[in-house]
């Protein structure tokens, strides 16, 4: 990257003191060699995966029955088989009475209404609530979906329905009607779980009327439970058959212990949705082995979460940085909830929410940190963020801009994990290292457990140049399989079509000298002017410097038998895009990446399209812009915008 000096450093103490080093002395003890560097660890965990994952299982507390075999088949993928033997429940690693104590969730609310909630009362109303599912026949594989925000009562009927083994599957209340159906309609729940409302900038947003459409138009549902938040939930409920408010089914059920079904290390967990940006979304099932392991991994040793610890993720529960967060229970963390909008009644929100609960752990995402930076908010000098020791980002690839502005603006002294991975996996392929320095515009570097490469198109390791990033080995939170794809093949296309028994995810990366990755963009969206490969990312990151570009978006353009760079920029209020501004954003472009980088055509556009969980969606442009259908705009949080890039006149010629 061309800087000479990393952001930030872990000292000698801190990494003495971290729960990786914990982990490398173990590892060493058992290998009998010196693993407590992080490169000689992870190739050891690459190497011995057995050994690894054992340890893992060992090290970070698994709840269960292990078994003798740690991973059988492990040559194949899709096809490796982790903990064939093993038994236990996702619910009960969460929740086991006496593994830890104190609080487990605070929740708060746009209209700043605040809740708490212990282990002990967290276990009461998952009781309850998996009494009333199992009075309603609800076994081991059955679905429950919920259209919920990120609350308390969200996390308390997943817990319920991960005991009894049934599947857990969940969207946020402001996606549409269509948009839930295109999502639960495959899977076929038979709870369904919803809320009367919501809060966003500051205004109640009912949503009963939706509730209902979608509730009758889901035969398979046998109950719809509506959780009160604006206060509407019995009329709510009552304008559904067979619905029921969240209240009436608590007081119908005393607490007790709730028992936990043990089932197998792949049986099914959660049901997550691809964005369904390009068509009816696919339904990526986890199983509850795969993902508890890879977040217990994940959480104490690169996030180096500890009891006690509170840990946020600014996310809704369309996002699998949702099931992510909800795992940190599993390490003793109390949980920090929030729903509405990040900058409402300003961009201090969520800084004021960490300071109030001394926040440990700080997740957010690329646009979150770059918006907060370009409103001219420095929380560093207004808020005493003592406390937080972990700032992790992810939806998209923190710019350099962001980096500095973390450290300059947030805080000093904080491990910064850029992290990237995704929904197929609902774990990290590359992330932090408590262990090593942070350089600019890097992420640290590849996750135990995790051969992580980067290939040429050829299927070549590549270093220093960019290539698609692939994993060489099987990992445990692959799915388990899509739903409705009786014979794999909608899942071997989706991952291993490119490279034979080698996962491609579809990201566009580099390897730095440091030993950190770059992300550049989705494969999908790179361009090809001229036949060179380049990273959207690697755009943004030049132009979103500008105080005058809010944000940009760009695509490539069929034209004259080759491709070129056609960028959307979206400007601050009062200005406009004249001959000066678009030298200056060329200029920056040039300068900072390459001549190969400046667009061809520069338009201004007053939205930029994005899905529910934040992302810009540079397909669904591109189809418009070449005159294609886009498939789903219910995927998109603002469907409204595709129509400013229809048939326009700068892009005739």
């Amino acid at each position: 990257m061309g800087h000479d000096a990393p952001l930030w450093t872990p000292s000698r103490e801190a990494v003495d003191a971290s729960p990786m080093m914990a982990f490398a002395r173990a590892a060493s003890d058992i290998s009998g060699r010196d693993l407590t560097s992080y490169d000689a660890l992870h190739a050891w965990s690459i190497s011995e995966r057995e050994a690894f994952w054992s340890l893992i299982w060992d090290h970070c507390g698994v709840i269960g029955e292990k078994g003798s075999t740690v991973l059988a088949k492990g040559d194949m993928m899709p096809g490796a088989e982790f903990f064939p033997e093993a038994r236990l429940n996702f619910a009960e690693n969460l929740l086991a009475p006496g593994k830890f104590d104190g609080e487990a969730l605070v929740f708060r609310g746009e209209d700043k209404v605040a809740t708490r909630m212990s282990r002990r009362d967290l276990r009461a109303m998952v009781s309850r609530l998996q009494q009333a599912f199992r009075a309603e026949g609800v076994k081991a594989g059955d679905r429950v979906a919920a259209m919920m925000p990120n609350m308390p009562e969200t996390i308390a009927a997943m817990l319920a329905a991960a005991s009894i083994g049934a599947i857990w599957s969940s969207c946020s209340p402001d996606f549409g009607e269509q948009g839930v159906l295109d999502r639960f309609g495959q899977i076929e729940p038979v709870i369904f779980v919803t809320v009367d409302g919501y809060w966003y900038n500051g205004k109640p947003i009912d949503i009963s009327a939706k509730a209902a459409a979608v509730a009758k138009r889901m035969p398979s549902v046998r109950r719809t439970i509506v959780v009160d938040y604006l206060g509407k939930a019995e009329d709510g409920a009552d304008a559904i058959a067979g619905g029921t408010t969240m209240t009436d089914v608590l007081a119908d059920y005393d607490a007790h212990e709730p028992t936990f079904e043990r089932l197998g290390f792949n049986h099914p967990l959660y049901i997550l949705f691809s964005s369904g940006t390009t068509g009816i979304p696919k339904c990526i099932v986890h199983g509850a082995g795969g993902t508890l392991i890879q977040h217990l991994k994940e959480h104490q040793l690169h996030c180096g979460v500890k009891p006690g610890d509170r840990l946020f993720y600014f996310t809704t529960c369309g996002w699998m940085m949702w099931n992510w967060l909800v795992t940190g229970l599993a390490s003793g963390a109390t949980l920090l909830l929030y729903d509405g909008s990040p900058f409402h009644p300003d961009g201090n929100a969520i800084f004021d929410y960490a300071q109030a609960e001394k926040m440990t752990h700080f997740g957010t995402s690329a646009k979150f940190i770059d918006a907060v930076r370009k409103a001219g908010l420095e929380p560093k000098k207004t808020h005493d963020l003592s406390s937080v020791r972990f700032l992790s980002s992810t939806g998209s690839p923190l710019a350099p801009e962001g980096f500095t502005f973390v450290y300059e603006g947030i805080k000093q002294d904080v491990h910064l994990a850029s992290v990237s991975g995704g929904t197929d996996i609902v774990a990290c392929f590359v992330l932090g290292i408590p262990t090593k320095p942070v350089w600019i515009g890097e992420i640290q570097g590849p996750a135990l457990g995790m051969a992580t490469d980067v290939w040429d198109d050829d299927g070549r390791p590549v270093r220093g140049e960019k290539g698609e990033l692939v994993c060489t080995k099987a990992f445990p939170s692959m799915p388990i399989a899509f739903w409705n794809d009786p014979d794999g093949a909608k899942y071997r296309s989706a991952y291993f079509e490119r490279f034979d028994n080698v996962w491609c995810h579809g990201d566009f990366a580099e390897w730095t000298e440091h030993g950190g990755i770059i992300i550049h963009g989705r494969s999908d969206a790179t361009l090809n002017p001229g036949g060179v490969r380049i990273g959207t990312a690697e755009i943004y990151n030049q132009v979103e410097q500008l105080e005058e570009v809010v944000e940009a978006l760009c695509i490539g353009q069929s034209w004259d038998s080759d491709v070129r760079i056609v960028l959307f920029v979206r400007l601050a209020d009062g200005v406009r895009l004249d001959e000066a501004l678009e030298k200056k954003i060329r200029d920056k472009i040039r300068s900072g990446a390459s001549p190969r980088h400046v667009p061809a055509r520069i338009v201004p556009v007053a939205d930029i399209p994005r899905t529910k969980s934040g992302k810009i969606t540079e397909l669904a442009v591109r189809d418009v812009v070449h005159g294609r259908t886009v498939k789903n705009k219910e995927a998109l949080a603002n469907p409204e915008a595709l129509e400013l890039y229809r048939d326009l006149p700068q892009l005739a010629s």
